[in-house]
């Protein structure tokens, strides 16, 4: 056991005798170092610098280039929002013209709306008033001139409205006026504006025709020398001998009572015929036969005293004359009462009837 610990010393005694010399080795190493890691250092931090460099100068040159950009945008930006704010403007006063023709056109509809609505709702009432004049027109008609075929056009004319109509509130006034039609539709119809045509057709002819005097009392025919070979003298003495035969004249007419009247008696004679012609159609329109005959017999009586009846055209009028005597004047026409009565009843109903 004495030979392992022997051994176990020494080993120590070496290791303590290497020491100071493995120390002493080290301490020279350490300068080498440092200087080799300083200037691996210096040389990363100078290939930074210049890495670094480099790049701060494409990290410029790019930004300058997006500023330059940027500008440009901006100014086309600039460009754009001045169009837009123009054509905003230009749109903003378009949309306030159009505001204000809308403003019109709706107010151009309610006005048009409310119109329609009043005519609508005032249909009824238009085609009734024109109904009610109708019929009034119809009875002046009857009542004042006595024209059935006015007053016949007149009813015939409502009752097609109110047939139109065709409500049955007036049932009523459709029965008064078909039984006043059939009233009037049996009446004799007077011919009254073809007979006052025939007398002022007569009035017309009145001085053309020939009176009897002139038709009998006719002059000589007076033949004229057609000698050219007697003297001056004598045919100086033939035309003053011819001249003074026409002086005087002196011939049988045949009738006793002829009526010879000079020039203004006989324009007189033509003027009092036409006065009573026209007093005639005065009695016609006015619906008095008594006088519109007797106008007629007086003209037709100094027609056949005073004029030619071998005349074709004073005959024609004798017989016109003689004919408009028996011409219808009188009517005995009814009154439109019935009718009258029931538009007189659908005044109040109509007033409270719904629009």
């Amino acid at each position: 056991m004495s030979e392992p610990a022997t051994d176990s010393a020494k080993e120590r005694a070496d290791s303590a005798a290497v020491k100071p010399q493995s120390v002493t080795a080290g301490a020279g190493m350490l300068p080498a170092l440092a200087l080799v890691v300083a200037l691996c250092a210096a040389g990363i931090t100078a290939f930074q610098w210049y890495q670094g460099r480099g790049t701060d100068n494409a990290l410029r040159l790019e930004v300058a280039q997006r500023l330059a950009d940027m500008a440009a945008r901006d100014v086309a930006a600039t460009a754009r929002a001045d169009r837009a704010a123009a054509a905003l403007r230009e749109a903003e006063i378009k949309i306030g013209v159009l505001e204000a023709k809308l403003s019109e056109s709706q107010g151009q509809q309610i006005a048009l709306e409310a119109l329609y609505q009043e005519l609508s709702r005032g249909r009824d009432e238009w085609v009734f008033a024109e109904i009610e004049q109708s019929v009034l027109l119809a009875s002046q008609q009857l009542q004042l001139a006595g024209n059935v075929r006015a007053a016949l056009i007149g009813l015939e004319n409502a009752e097609a409205r109110l047939q139109h109509l065709d409500q049955p509130r007036y049932n009523i006034l459709r029965r008064a006026l078909q039984r006043d039609l059939e009233k009037l539709k049996i009446l004799p119809l007077a011919d009254i504006y073809g007979t006052a045509a025939r007398i002022d057709d007569a009035i017309a002819r009145i001085d053309r025709l020939p009176l009897a005097m002139d038709a009998r009392v006719r002059p000589e025919a007076v033949t004229a020398e057609t000698a050219t070979d007697l003297p001056a003298w004598e045919r100086l003495l033939r035309e003053a001998w011819r001249e003074l035969r026409q002086l005087v004249r002196v011939q049988r007419t045949g009738d006793e009572d002829l009526a010879l009247l000079p020039p203004e008696q006989a324009f007189f004679l033509r003027e009092n015929i036409k006065l009573r012609l026209v007093a005639a159609r005065v009695a016609l329109l006015s619906r008095e036969a008594r006088s519109f005959q007797a106008d007629l017999r007086a003209a037709a009586a100094a027609l056949e005293r005073h004029f030619d009846m071998n005349d074709a055209a004073v005959a024609a009028t004798a017989a016109a004359l003689r004919k408009l005597q028996a011409a219808q004047v009188e009517v005995a026409v009814p009154d439109l009462a019935e009718t009258l009565d029931a538009l007189r009843r659908l005044r109040p109903l109509r007033s409270k009837a719904p629009g």
